[in-house]
């Protein structure tokens, strides 16, 4: 049981981590509704939430590995490569560091409920519609054309996803769309820029959290690391295909569904 729960748990992670849904709002739910969050101490289940997240962003670096080999041509500094590319993930990535820094403790004790995270969908769902209908006309149309300053406004833009439910993804892509970037192009950059932030949260909490895991719960790790990984890489190209030919609105109604039986759940005790 404890096996199965942990690939159900990296099932979750990999499928809503590049989705605009919310992969920690998703496994706040699934880890409370499912009984993982029964299976081991409170730390233990939090450290593995964390760190299966590495296996997804690992499959954003297997499904794109051009990408990133691109990223070591520091010769090459055009477009998303060498210097140029590393700076523009920096800056995506240090205004949501600097907030997690400051305020981790603060968000997990008072965001990291099926109540707040209820109506973080529901507020993300309602800010995808209104992006979607009012969005202005796309001037960046690729990765490589996008600049610091939208890197920058991408960056600011993902702080919103440090509260749970908001997501990483829905914020980052829609953050890019409303300073004029295409939504695939945005989406594609969501998932880059994924991979320095992600690693670096998922590497400190391994770090802080190493002593108390125990011999078992290793394996426990290691089942819903590689189920994360496959289903992430699944997600990811399904994801850049579905794009091609429809938009976010899909997503913004099934956010709204779950975001509103959630909170009539949690409101009913």
């Amino acid at each position: 049981m404890d096996n199965l729960l942990a690939a159900l748990m990296g099932v979750v992670e990999g499928l809503t981590e590049f989705l605009p849904i919310s992969s920690t709002g998703h496994l706040i739910i699934a880890g409370q509704f499912s009984g993982f969050d029964n299976m081991m101490p409170k730390d233990a289940a939090d450290a593995f939430k964390v760190v299966i997240q590495l296996g997804a962003i690992l499959a954003v670096v297997a499904a794109y590995p051009n990408r990133f080999t691109g990223l070591l041509r520091f010769r090459d500094n055009r477009g998303l490569t060498g210097f140029r590319g590393l700076g523009l993930l920096a800056i995506t990535s240090i205004p949501a560091s600097i907030v997690a820094l400051f305020a981790r403790e603060s968000i997990q004790k008072h965001l990291f409920n099926n109540t707040t995270v209820s109506i973080a969908l529901i507020v993300g769902a309602i800010w995808i519609l209104a992006v979607e209908r009012f969005r202005p006309q796309p001037r960046v149309d690729s990765v490589d054309a996008i600049t610091w300053k939208e890197a920058l406004a991408i960056g600011l833009f993902q702080c919103f996803s440090l509260w749970p439910g908001m997501s990483r993804s829905a914020s980052t892509i829609l953050g890019g769309m409303i300073v004029g970037v295409d939504r695939k192009a945005a989406t594609e950059y969501s998932f880059f820029a994924a991979v320095p932030i992600m690693v670096a949260a998922t590497l400190y909490e391994f770090y802080k959290s190493y002593s108390i895991l125990e011999a078992a719960q290793f394996q426990i790790l290691a089942i819903g690391f590689i189920v994360s990984f496959v289903s992430a890489w699944v997600a990811v190209k399904s994801f850049i295909h579905f794009l091609g030919r429809h938009t976010l609105v899909p997503f913004a109604w099934y956010r709204l569904i779950v975001g509103g039986v959630v909170l009539w759940m949690a409101l009913r005790g």
